[in-house]
């Protein structure tokens, strides 16, 4: 049968079919286990140029990339990074099949072939622009409900998502991070608040809340540079900010290679105090 073939003759080119295409992944991953399991070879990070797989969304890209990307340009001059996105579902099978080496989120439940190290700690921020109503008077859940908010679903659609957390082959992760709005849907409130701008990206964020009088929650590592500049204002919450943990997970596989467990050490090195 085509289908399963790996490879069709064309003009007398052997030329790798679409199964073929798919299985390289999963037969890469499996020759680099076993030459690992065969050759215990000495790992020397100034001298490789291995290239390791990163999954991140673009906060995660923000705030763990160029701090890693410094350290390694001092410790492994020849090592490169390929950082892909974080929200697509199957960044768990990537793990699994060995696709790529490290993610950057934060988890709920991980199952036990996963193992995770805490970066840092974030905290929800809200914000508002300059000048904006909220910024005067008292705070109520009320006035906060008022304005229309703009929030963050990494996966692009809330209906995958529980409870703000979307359950990936074992592993939950959030993906709303509009906890507000989010606890008024799970109480089945659906007059009160009003998410007007849905987006993917954190990025999108604050250049939206810049140029209107919506309301937006952010990991306050992500709010630091422009509330110091003064494009934004945090406001004082009338409830207990969430506190994340940020974390890089990895399969436990990889504790079988000297490469990659040198590059989990050097990125929980590279992280600033939080």
């Amino acid at each position: 049968v085509l289908s399963d073939r790996l490879f069709v003759a064309a003009d007398g080119v052997m030329t790798p079919t679409a199964r073929a295409m798919e299985l390289a992944p999963h037969i890469r991953a499996g020759l680099e286990r076993i030459d690992g399991a065969l050759v215990r070879k000495h790992f020397d990070p100034t001298a490789t140029s291995r290239v390791f797989r990163l999954a991140a969304s673009d906060y995660g890209s923000l705030t763990v990339i160029p701090h890693l990307a410094a350290r390694l340009a001092r410790s492994a001059p020849k090592v490169d990074l390929r950082v892909f996105p974080f929200n697509r579902p199957d960044t768990v099978r990537q793990l699994d099949d060995g696709r790529i080496d490290l993610a950057f989120s934060w988890f709920s439940e991980l199952p036990e072939r996963m193992r995770r190290h805490t970066l840092w700690r974030d905290r929800e921020t809200v914000i508002v622009r300059k000048g904006h109503p909220l910024t005067e008077g008292p705070l109520t859940r009320e006035r906060l409900l008022s304005y229309p908010h703009i929030v963050v679903e990494l996966t692009g659609s809330n209906d995958a998502a529980n409870h703000g957390y979307l359950d990936d082959r074992g592993v939950s992760r959030r993906v709303w991070i509009e906890r507000f709005l989010m606890e008024l849907r799970e109480d089945g409130e659906t007059t009160a608040g009003r998410a007007a701008v849905s987006v993917p990206h954190f990025a999108t964020v604050i250049p939206t809340v810049i140029h209107s009088d919506m309301v937006a929650t952010l990991p306050q590592s992500l709010v630091h540079a422009a509330s110091q500049r003064g494009d934004v204002v945090a406001l004082s919450l009338p409830y207990d900010p969430l506190t994340v943990n940020v974390e890089a997970i990895w399969h436990e596989r990889s504790e079988q290679d000297p490469a990659l467990k040198w590059l989990i050490s050097e990125t929980i090195a590279a992280m600033p105090p939080s």
